[in-house]
């Protein structure tokens, strides 16, 4: 079951994924954030904060190359991929403000195909204080726009 939910991942962050994050993520799907102490719960807030990560990352859109392809620096990309049972670890990497990022999306879901739960990782320590100035930054825009 994690394999389709993968591809339906990508699939989402191409914009190709029908019903989007909302077909996506269960109800009580539970999101833990590299900067945040605690889980946040609910399909909403995990909404929000994945929400804020793809305008806050530069993640390729529709008709963009495949991960497979080369991209130029900068630009968020999967670099390795691990599933087993209903986990997937995702390994990323991209740039904020001028800093490499590298980092993990830790998905599980469950048996009706939906993201349960949704963990990012991130390294160095300037990854990690770069994302908390953005990633706050695009929260409390869309906050404004809402």
């Amino acid at each position: 079951m994690i394999e389709k939910v993968v591809e339906n991942w990508h699939k989402h962050l191409k914009g190709e994924f029908p019903g989007g994050l909302d077909a996506l993520l269960a109800d009580d799907c539970v999101f833990y954030s590299p900067v945040v102490f605690t889980p946040q719960k609910g399909k909403e807030v995990t909404k929000l904060y994945l929400t804020a990560a793809a305008g806050t990352f530069d993640v390729p859109k529709q008709g963009a190359k495949s991960d497979a392809e080369e991209k130029p620096r900068g630009v968020f990309r999967y670099t390795k991929q691990v599933m087993t049972g209903n986990v997937a670890v995702l390994e990323f990497e991209t740039e904020m403000g001028g800093k490499f990022v590298n980092g993990v999306d830790i998905i599980s879901c469950n048996a009706e195909g939906q993201i349960v739960e949704f963990k990012v990782m991130l390294r160095p320590l300037q990854a990690v204080n770069i994302a908390h100035q953005q990633m706050g930054a695009m929260l409390e825009k869309m906050k404004g726009s809402a």
